[in-house]
């Protein structure tokens, strides 16, 4: 079939072997490439149960019929695995460079399977697979290794990715790391990499896959790129990138403060790409294939961190360790995303666990003396965790082991142990719907609903027929996910949009009621490995919080009837069984 190489290829790192296998249009015509192919070598590569951490969980890299092709958007890989955080379905998304090598490395999928015994890192190119021996980096942070292996690889355009010591010591929320700063693997995606101790991957080739219709992409290609020039929204994101969302959570109270206290920051002004730009010298940059170039590489210019240069910092660092731990410095969130990145710790879970630890601190629930806003003091958290040191070890286990451990299971914020990004759903009410339901967990990034939210799109308090949107939203960027294309097109590229890159691909002629099909058969598939992996009814619920705890500048709550609804709602379009009588609210 045009838009795939209609091949994947296992890696067996027992052996040091591989294998190619074929894989049946029928396969690809359900599920396309991306989440779809990658949750159904998931689901037929692994039995249930599995360790996530053993030699038996498999690591997949996948890429969609839109990578490498005249589509704006696409310079994105996946990354599928069953999570060691939470014990059910992960998948992450990164940018950057390493798609495009990925692909031309001439596979749809990469299954790693097995363990090596000693620490490698991979060079896949052209149908070949070579295993290089790498104790000579197993120990360094991101940045190093990468370096280290693109200079040994010695081909100018191959993508790596690559874990660091926390991936090595199999902190729970490792990340996979790449071009620096860009990471893969929300719910541990590292450690599992880590656990087949495979410090890196290098990617490269000559191989390039059909398209069905290259004039269709081109004019496409041509007519994208010109709307872009004037579309709000990418404007937007090219001036501010995702700072653009501060002042706009501020605003509606939907900023998570202070562990989740309250629903604004009142120092956010200094968090702003305005004050980014006053003490940092800050340009805008894009992913290949991309004219909205979101990212901002800011260095610092003056203070402790002088010359200090990230890509960032991005709205999650800033809502999670701005607002929940109270850093009140843009260039002090800078600093910690360094260390995260550098470590290879996801940075979402990182400020969460850090605001948690202050927290019980604060309320001498824990022996450690930590504070909100000191820095330095969580810079050496992070480092505890990432070496598994102390506090580190407990934390380095997620929110729900912790919070077990401390006995504070009702002060945790989590859904299935994946902590919330930086958007409080007791006033984005259609973002608890998200968090529930999302298939890895509290994320914002399977309907990114707070954008129709924010927007005004539909109304944040409005209950009826929130599920119905939020299906809607849902199924248009899981589409997204299956051909792997950049969250931040979903503007430019609704359902017309999705039938003309589809056909221009793989030349599948498919209508939207077409299309929806293949969502749904996306969806169904993940909810299947989940409730396989045992997922309870107390693994879709929010914690007591959300319900039970007032924000304390708002006073907003999110009403149990109000999520009861709109859950009952959500299952009920989906086609799915009813859940449970809901009589626990639990964090567990």
């Amino acid at each position: 079939m045009h838009g795939f190489y209609n091949k994947v290829l296992h890696v067996n790192l027992n052996h040091k072997s591989f294998k190619e296998e074929s894989i049946d249009d029928e396969i690809y015509r359900t599920f396309l490439g991306g989440k779809g192919l990658g949750t159904y070598l998931l689901l037929d590569n692994t039995k249930a149960g599995v360790d996530p951490l053993s030699e038996d969980n498999v690591l997949i890299f996948v890429i969609g019929p839109a990578t490498d092709t005249k589509v704006w958007g696409s310079s994105r890989y996946g990354v599928y695995t069953k999570s060691p955080l939470t014990g059910l379905y992960t998948e992450s998304y990164a940018g950057g460079r390493v798609a495009e090598s990925m692909s031309k490395a001439g596979y749809d999928a990469i299954v790693m399977e097995g363990a090596s015994k000693n620490p490698v890192y991979l060079e896949i190119s052209n149908g070949n697979v070579e295993f290089h021996d790498a104790p000579h980096i197993w120990g360094k942070n991101t940045y190093e290794t990468e370096d280290i292996i693109q200079r040994e690889v010695g081909v100018k355009n191959a993508g790596v990715v690559v874990i660091g010591p926390a991936g090595e010591n199999l902190v729970r929320f490792a990340v996979i790391e790449n071009d620096y700063w860009r990471a893969a693997g929300r719910t541990g995606a590292g450690a599992v990499m880590g656990s087949k101790k495979v410090k890196g991957i290098a990617f490269h080739g000559n191989k390039e896959k059909g398209v069905a219709n290259r004039d269709l992409l081109k004019k496409f290609w041509e007519e994208t790129r010109d709307k872009g020039k004037e579309d709000p929204g990418a404007k937007k994101y090219r001036d501010e990138g995702t700072l653009q969302l501060v002042p706009l959570t501020n605003k509606v109270g939907a900023f998570p403060t202070k562990y989740w206290s309250s629903g604004t920051y009142d120092k956010w002004q200094n968090l702003t790409i305005e004050a980014v730009r006053e003490k940092c010298r800050v340009r805008s940059k894009a992913c290949p294939k991309c004219f909205l170039a979101c990212a901002k590489l800011a260095e610092i210019l003056e203070g402790r961190h002088r010359g200090l240069k990230i890509e960032g910092p991005e709205y999650e660092a800033v809502g999670t360790f701005g607002g929940l731990c109270l850093i009140d410095d843009a260039r002090e969130i800078m600093y910690l995303s360094d260390v995260c990145d550098r470590l290879g710790i996801d940075i979402i879970t990182a400020g969460n666990l850090a605001g948690f630890t202050i927290e019980a601190s604060h309320r001498k629930d824990i022996g450690e003396k930590i504070e909100y806003g000191d820095v330095d003091g969580i810079a050496t958290l992070l480092n505890k965790i990432a070496k598994k040191e102390g506090i580190g070890a407990v934390l380095a286990e997620g929110i729900k082991h912790a919070s077990k451990e401390w006995s504070l299971e009702d002060l945790a914020i989590h859904v299935k142990g994946l902590e919330p990004p930086a958007y409080d759903p007791r006033v984005l009410k259609g973002m608890a719907l998200g968090y529930a339901t999302s298939d890895r967990g509290a994320c914002h990034l399977r309907a990114t609903f707070y954008k129709p939210e924010l927007a005004g799109i539909i109304a944040p308090d409005q209950i009826e027929d929130k599920a119905k949107v939020f299906i809607e939203w849902e199924d248009r960027l899981t589409m997204m996910d299956a051909l792997i294309i950049c969250r931040f097109f979903r503007d430019l590229y609704l359902w017309d949009e999705f039938s003309l890159i589809i056909k221009g691909t793989t030349g599948m002629d498919l209508a939207e009621r077409q299309l929806k099909e293949i969502t749904s058969s996306i969806s169904n598939k993940v909810r299947e490995f989940n409730l396989r992996e045992g997922m309870k009814k107390e693994d879709e619920m929010l914690p007591k919080r959300f319900l039970e705890e007032k924000l304390e500048d708002s006073g907003k709550v999110l009403r149990k009837a109000d999520f009861e609804k709109m859950l009952s709602d959500y299952y009920r379009l989906r086609g799915w069984s009813e859940p449970p009588s809901i009589d626990v609210w639990s964090v567990s």
